[in-house]
């Protein structure tokens, strides 16, 4: 399925094994890596078609839905299971819907479901119009060609979803020391904050860049990786996420001043290449840096007002827009976040994988 700019298999979490080890494995084999083409599974060579959802009922009073989101890598033999993902996250509901662990409730079916990664509840809407799910319709967003039916997500409590905190350093912005593996020190203000994605928010101009720059361009920029990795290297701890090296987060995010008429710029890596778009929970996670005061996005997002923000956060290919509902009695905590986007099943059927695999997998 296609869920937002993401896409990837979704299984039942009763068809794969039981065992996280076991599980791991059959999944490798599924998307095939490790191998940077993944040319003997379904992966798409690049993280974000190396994407795996896992969906069961839930036995939670009050949620409707467990889900489970494996991160895989084209090249790497790991299967990360910490993130969450907001785009894969799109798709469950009529993953759900199409294997009938639920049934359609009316015009529009909204179930709770619950993100098993990092604890994370969210409502999820989908159009089911005669009790019919429906892919087609109007919603448009960027990195994804074409219209489709709105798939509506409601974040209900994102704060600290794999981070101790919202802002785990404690602070809005701190100076980081940091040096590269050619021995060169450097130093550079960053916001570290987790309002559903682990991020580094940088400005792009501290890293001799516009921002502008297109997604091509800043993958060719060796240096700019190279200086990028050393810094998130050197947050880990005091994001309390530890040696963050074999991990997919924090997520590195550049930012600038808009220029197409949002709220801010952005250019984001995932965490070693450069996105296309945005990840949902990032674009949550950056438009909340935009209404907390002193934040590195201060002096270049452009100010919004009220206690209902719209945030829209620009990126290589388009923009994504957030709300954000804040606390009336100090303006400073995020409610909920909501937004929007879209989904698909691309096909159904059986992935087939080597038979020793899965043999190995249940004894």
């Amino acid at each position: 399925m296609r869920g937002g700019t993401s896409r990837g298999p979704f299984f039942l979490a009763s068809d794969l094994p039981s065992d996280e080890q076991a599980r791991n494995r059959v999944l490798l084999a599924v998307m095939g890596s490790p191998d940077r083409r993944q040319i003997d599974g379904l992966g798409g060579a690049h993280p974000l078609t190396s994407k795996v959802g896992i969906v069961s009922r839930s036995t939670i009073p009050g949620v409707d839905l467990d889900f489970l989101f494996a991160q895989l890598q084209p090249a790497s033999d790991k299967v990360d299971i910490t993130p969450n993902c907001g785009n894969m996250l799109a798709a469950v509901l009529p993953f759900a819907l199409e294997r009938g662990l639920l049934a359609a409730r009316g015009d529009t079916t909204t179930a709770r479901i619950l993100t098993l990664n990092t604890g994370m509840q969210c409502d999820v809407t989908v159009a089911t119009p005669d009790g019919h799910l429906r892919y087609s319709g109007d919603a448009r967003i960027d990195g994804v060609p074409g219209t489709a039916a709105p798939v509506k997500i409601n974040f209900l409590d994102t704060a600290g979803s794999v981070c101790p905190s919202l802002l785990p350093s404690e602070g809005v912005r701190d100076h980081i020391h940091f040096a590269t593996a050619d021995g060169q020190t450097h130093q550079v203000d960053a916001t570290l904050i987790d309002n559903g994605m682990p991020m580094v928010l940088v400005r792009a101009t501290d890293f001799g860049i516009s921002g502008t720059e297109t997604v091509e361009q800043l993958n060719a920029n060796q240096a700019l990786r190279t200086r990028l990795e050393a810094l998130r290297l050197a947050v880990g701890d005091k994001m309390g996420l530890g040696d963050v090296s074999q991990k997919n987060y924090p997520k590195m995010c550049l930012v600038s001043a808009p220029t197409q008429g949002g709220t801010i710029a952005t250019r984001c890596f995932i965490p070693h290449v450069c996105h296309d778009a945005i990840g949902v929970l990032a674009a949550v996670t950056v438009a909340t840096a935009c209404v907390l005061e002193g934040t590195i996005t201060q002096g270049l997002a452009q100010p919004i007002e009220g206690l209902q923000r719209s945030v829209t956060v620009e990126h290589p290919t388009g923009e994504f827009t957030v709300e954000l509902t804040l606390d009336p009695r100090d303006q400073q905590t995020i409610i909920s976040a909501a937004l929007l986007r879209t989904a698909r099943p691309i096909m159904r059927g059986e992935v087939m994988i080597p038979a020793d695999i899965w043999k190995e997998n249940t004894e």
